[in-house]
């Protein structure tokens, strides 16, 4: 049986965690060395930290962050915004990540896709997609969801896997933030069309909705913020909802 991972999604601004609605809106969190802590001890399998505001300087400054989190956290560590460049993928990985997320540059230069691909295996090269509904499809946007691209959201994540990206982060814009739950058939769309693990982003609001995502919509992987941000719920918790649905997990207790 395949394990579900349970994936803390940690949006940086500056020195601080942050929180918004729509990817707008922010609201300051706290320290995110404490909270990836936190998640870590909780038992969650993986941190994607996103650096909000790389876009609007042009490059990703949680270097700090994650050479402070690597110290305590001993997960896997995804890194995205601001990615430009092969350059700037090794000079995160060398900080101590394992993989780098790429949206607005991805776009601006599907090759890029390939080249970190292949220096540093399709492993390390996670796509994010930031989706919104455009009729009866979705829309690919970047910018922290504030720039249309005219992108079908299932052709550009079936064209990233081509290009060798070996995991998409995809986040529903429409439901970020909204505690209303993932878009289940954004993600259904996605996970039908790829080969690879999609993990699902924005909307979850109680660990249930871990499991529909999952169940109905073939994610491989749930990324959660809000639930653990406000401590309404614990890593804990989403992985007994999944565990009672006969889904299969990492058993922390025992690893």
């Amino acid at each position: 049986m395949s394990r579900t991972r349970l994936i803390s999604r940690m949006d940086i601004k500056g020195a601080n965690l942050i929180k918004g609605v729509h990817l707008e809106g922010l609201r300051v969190i706290g320290s995110p060395g404490e909270h990836a802590l936190r998640y870590y001890q909780q038992g969650v399998d993986e941190i994607v930290y996103m650096d909000c505001v790389a876009s609007l300087y042009g490059r990703n400054s949680l270097s700090n962050i994650v050479e402070m989190a690597v110290r305590d956290v001993f997960i896997p560590i995804t890194v995205g915004g601001g990615i430009r460049s092969v350059d700037d993928a090794r000079h995160i990985l060398r900080s101590g990540a394992d993989k780098v997320a790429v949206n607005t540059a991805a776009v601006a230069n599907p090759q890029l896709i390939s080249e970190i691909a292949r220096r540093f295996g399709s492993q390390c090269m996670v796509l994010s997609i930031e989706a919104k509904r455009a009729g009866e499809g979705w829309q690919v946007y970047t910018d922290n969801g504030r720039e249309k691209t005219g992108l079908d959201v299932v052709e550009w994540a079936r064209k990233g896997v081509e290009l060798g990206a070996g995991e998409i982060l995809l986040t529903s814009v429409d439901q970020e933030g909204t505690r209303k739950g993932f878009d289940i058939k954004l993600v259904r769309a996605v996970a039908e069309a790829v080969s690879v693990p999609v993990i699902a982003s924005g909307g979850m609001g109680k660990a249930d909705d871990a499991v529909a995502v999952v169940t109905e919509g073939g994610a491989d992987a749930v990324a959660i913020a809000d639930l653990l941000h406000y401590k309404r719920s614990t890593v804990g918790d989403v992985r007994h909802a999944l565990m009672q649905a006969g889904l299969g997990v990492r058993n922390f207790e025992t690893s």
